[in-house]
């Protein structure tokens, strides 16, 4: 089997089933001939450009500016997009399947293992003949790539364990409405290198934006992902850190990040995992070492109490709903610009 790269596009034989165009002048019809990722697969931040990035901020800004413009019900008109979970969710399910009706689509949720019943293979081709697009939460990234593979319709992460790249597209809108700007901005992360921090790491590094990762020894970010994100940074002229010390990542910082200790599948780790981030709390005293001014950030579910205390997430430096709530409009701007 070959790996459908993201970087390629699908096959343009089937027409798009939406079916009319936007219905008079507004500051956001171009979104709907804007082709520069039609067709195309969003498996994660590392395969797309910085332009591309960009673009996707732009247009979730834009969505989210003009969210009561009576144009954004015709950008996903006559389409459907197949949910495919094998997690469960609150904010991916909730915030695709109103994504997808608020731009005047379907969308169609199914729950369980992919490629048990049959092949991941079979399942892509059988949506591909019916729908328009496939958004899949799942735990292995290979299952990602396998529906997008054998799909010609886009497909779209929702997350696995290599990236949660949605995720990381709402927290840079929400990075850019707070700070104005991404470049020479600096990110410290706390917590497990794992696929939040993946896709922070890798989008930070495309935009020069300063990245500082503290983990326990042993829960650092994978090797190759992180040589990946080096490589971009040179480009770019951001610098990476990896530091096991929080204090230390979070010098300078403007924003302060966090996420669970345990995600899912992880469960029988549980002891082992809290007795290694013991010391790697976001709590008010660590918030205090980063700039005055910083944000303090968390993709949710939380648990207070372990990676974050009340008084950050709850606190006047908190932007983790706007976090939650730019999960629509980031993902609209995905739909409406892919399908």
């Amino acid at each position: 089997m070959t790996n459908h790269s993201s970087t390629q596009f699908k096959s343009k034989s089937m027409p798009s089933q939406r079916m009319v165009a936007p219905r008079g002048r507004s500051p956001i019809t171009y979104i709907m001939y804007e082709d520069a990722l039609r067709g195309k697969d969003i498996t994660g931040i590392e395969h797309l450009s910085k332009e591309e990035l960009m673009l996707i901020l732009k247009v979730a800004a834009d969505l989210k500016l003009n969210k009561f413009d009576e144009t954004q019900t015709q950008f996903a008109k006559g389409q459907t997009l197949a949910m495919l979970f094998e997690k469960p969710s609150l904010r991916t399910r909730v915030t695709f399947e109103a994504a997808m009706t608020q731009l005047g689509g379907n969308a169609i949720y199914l729950e369980g293992p992919v490629g048990a019943r049959e092949t991941v293979g079979d399942v892509a081709k059988n949506l591909d003949r019916w729908l328009d697009g496939i958004m899949a939460r799942t735990f292995e990234h290979k299952t990602v790539l396998e529906l997008a593979a054998y799909a010609n319709i886009p497909v779209i992460n929702g997350l696995c364990n290599r990236e949660h790249p949605c995720q990381a597209l709402a927290d840079f809108q929400t990075i850019m409405e707070n700070k104005g700007e991404l470049a020479g901005l600096k990110l410290a992360y706390i917590g497990d290198g794992f696929n939040i921090a993946n896709s922070l790491m890798l989008f930070a590094s495309k935009v020069a934006m300063d990245f500082s990762i503290a983990c326990p020894p042993g829960y650092e970010p994978s090797q190759e992902i992180w040589q990946t994100s080096l490589e971009f940074a040179k480009e770019s002229g951001a610098t990476m850190q990896l530091t096991h010390d929080p204090a230390e990542a979070v010098i300078g910082a403007d924003i302060v990040y966090t996420d669970t200790w345990i995600s899912m599948g992880q469960e029988k780790e549980s002891q082992e995992r809290l007795a290694a981030f013991s010391g790697f709390q976001l709590n008010s005293q660590l918030l205090a070492k980063a700039k005055p001014d910083a944000i303090a950030m968390h993709d949710l579910p939380a648990h207070r109490g372990y990676e974050i205390t009340d008084e950050v997430m709850d606190g006047p430096q908190s932007v983790i709903f706007d976090q939650a709530e730019n999960r629509l409009h980031a993902q609209k701007a995905v739909i409406a610009l892919t399908l």
